[in-house]
């Protein structure tokens, strides 16, 4: 061991001093000219299963569940039947987070509108989706199995309730790889008053290598904690540390051959790389005044609108999956979540920005090959609240998201609820397909991505998904 221990210092030396001579340049071409020492990127783009129509996904997640009863579905009939009870025939068999059974149906306040040719209805709430309703496929027929906002969270994200399995974009990084040299292949952009329920499990890498976790961007000059290089350090050093760890690390590597070491070595270089691309990545101030203006965004003011256009900034430089949470959508009722002040809030947080997103990759040529995805963990109850203003529960059985972009049919209304909204009855999808039909639109069959981890083949469906053909171009 003690020997092993002075040639491992020896062979550590010689290399960092023969690299501090070294330029940047001489590596990279070393690199190029099969260096038996440069590591393998395991984020490099590897070939889909078949030629996809998806070279990347915005994932706008809602935090809280969304009420499609106040955004996108009017039902007359609840209006009719407002107060009171529901039929029962209706409720048996339903599953809620705090209903009691005693609730009254609760018609929406709002006003709705149809839009564009498709006749997509929209309440007073969203004034700028209206622009982009021909853009996009309305999907109103969804369901989930987990009624409770952790939980459903992870499973839209990782098709378990249970924390420990890999999420959508880690899977997506791990079949894909990522295009982009200097940054992650899958970021992760926060914003509104509070992180959302699940927290690090919903962009967690699972068993796979950690290569593949989701990495959290945060505003400001520092977007990656730590990433920025301590007192007296410059870029030439910084080089000569992270060439020295790596060293230390293949050498353990060839003794142990955890690959786990690999995803380590990455890691640093990739860290190396992002103390120029993030801070470059994060100053939205260079965007032209329209470009800004277009999303309601303000260079150095978190938002959910900054992020939008981040994400935009990030499609061009390549990464594979991005994926934006903004709380607060959980409106039962109450001083601080209901439906007559806190709804309309929220709506004014994303809707310009959501709308600008879609319409910016489109005017530069990037909305074909970018699939954005728009909802939460599950809808709003056509039943209210009894609390001290007015709300509505978890709801599984019936919600509303969209798509754009990526090889999904523009102005399409897919999916119905009945005259009350209480459940799905046309076009009914779960959960399960809509994360196979993005598998599907990135060029990845659902049933052929899949890890071995104690002694079994896992996939992000599990054994369930059908791809959602119907609203394919």
């Amino acid at each position: 061991m003690r020997d092993m221990l002075d040639q491992l210092q020896t062979v550590t030396r010689r290399h960092f001093f023969e690299r501090c001579g070294v330029g940047l340049g001489a590596i990279a071409l070393g690199s190029l000219l099969g260096d038996p020492r440069a590591e393998a990127n395991p984020l490099a783009p590897r070939a889909p299963h078949f030629r996809p129509k998806a070279k990347a996904v915005i994932f706008l997640f809602m935090a809280g569940g969304p009420s499609q009863l106040d955004l996108f579905v009017d039902k007359p009939l609840l209006r009719e039947h407002h107060g009171q009870l529901p039929p029962k025939a209706y409720m048996e068999g339903k599953r809620f987070a705090f209903l009691k059974g005693t609730e009254t149906l609760l018609a929406s306040p709002r006003t709705f509108q149809r839009h564009g040719q498709c006749g997509q209805q929209l309440s007073d709430l969203l004034p700028h989706h209206a622009k982009i309703v021909d853009d996009v496929c309305w999907m109103h027929g969804l369901t989930t199995d987990v009624f409770n906002h952790g939980p459903a969270k992870i499973f839209v994200n990782s098709g378990s309730p249970q924390p420990g399995r890999p999420s959508m974009g880690s899977w997506v990084t791990y079949g894909l790889g990522s295009e982009s040299a200097d940054l992650p292949g899958f970021v992760v952009l926060q914003s509104g008053p509070r992180g959302p329920r699940g927290g690090s499990s919903l962009w967690s890498s699972g068993f796979l290598p950690t290569t593949y976790q989701g990495v959290p961007f945060r505003s400001g000059p520092e977007p990656i904690l730590s990433l920025s290089s301590p007192a007296g350090m410059n870029r030439t050093r910084d080089r000569q540390f992270v060439d020295v760890v790596a060293d230390l690390n293949r050498h353990r590597q060839d003794i142990v051959g955890d690959p786990e070491i690999a995803t380590r070595i990455e890691a640093y270089e990739m860290a190396y790389r992002m103390q120029t691309s993030a801070p470059e990545l994060m100053n939205i101030a260079d965007e032209p005044q329209h470009v800004l203006d277009l999303y309601g965004a303000a260079p150095g003011k978190p938002s959910y609108a900054n992020n939008c256009l981040l994400a935009r900034r990030l499609v061009e430089r390549g990464v594979r999956f991005i994926q934006l949470y903004h709380t607060n959508w959980d409106h039962h009722g109450g001083p601080t979540e209901n439906l007559e002040q806190h709804l309309p809030q929220v709506c004014r947080e994303v809707d310009q920005a959501s709308a600008a997103l879609v319409l910016d990759l489109k005017q530069r040529g990037l909305l074909d090959e970018t699939l954005v995805v728009w909802g939460g963990e599950f809808g709003r109850t056509p039943m209210g609240e009894v609390r001290e203003t007015t709300g509505r529960d978890h709801h599984i059985d019936g919600y509303s998201m969209w798509l754009a972009g990526g090889g999904v049919r523009p102005g399409l209304i897919f999916g119905e609820t009945d005259e009350l909204g209480l459940a799905a009855v046309e076009g009914v999808k779960h959960v399960h397909d809509l994360q196979a039909t993005i598998l599907h639109l990135l060029g990845l069959d659902h049933r052929r991505l899949t890890f071995r981890f104690q002694g079994r083949d896992f996939r992000l469906t599990d054994v369930h998904g059908h791809v959602i053909q119907e609203i394919l171009t």
